[in-house]
């Protein structure tokens, strides 16, 4: 299990963290890790919060229907290959 962030998922949790006002440093989020209840506790309004900064910053819709909304917000690693995977 590789722990460590990439540059693209490191970009992604600043944005987090700038976007939701975390208490943390990007760096410190393990990207395996999840992004909701146990993990850094992230609820469903923080969700839309983060589609909407991902829809500004990158271009691209998460719809707060998706029925891949739980293995898309899983991790940040997940949230990165989703991101990655839909721009153009």
């Amino acid at each position: 299990m590789n722990s460590r962030q990439t540059d693209f998922e490191r970009e992604i949790a600043q944005l987090l963290v700038s976007s939701l006002n975390l208490a943390l440093d990007a760096d410190s989020i393990d990207p395996e890790a999840p992004l909701f209840r146990e993990g850094l506790g992230l609820d469903s309004i923080d969700m839309l919060e983060i589609a909407l900064a991902i829809s500004q910053h990158y271009g691209i819709q998460l719809r707060s229907d998706d029925p891949e909304n739980g293995v898309i917000f899983a991790s940040l690693r997940a949230l990165a290959a989703t991101i990655g995977a839909r721009r153009t």
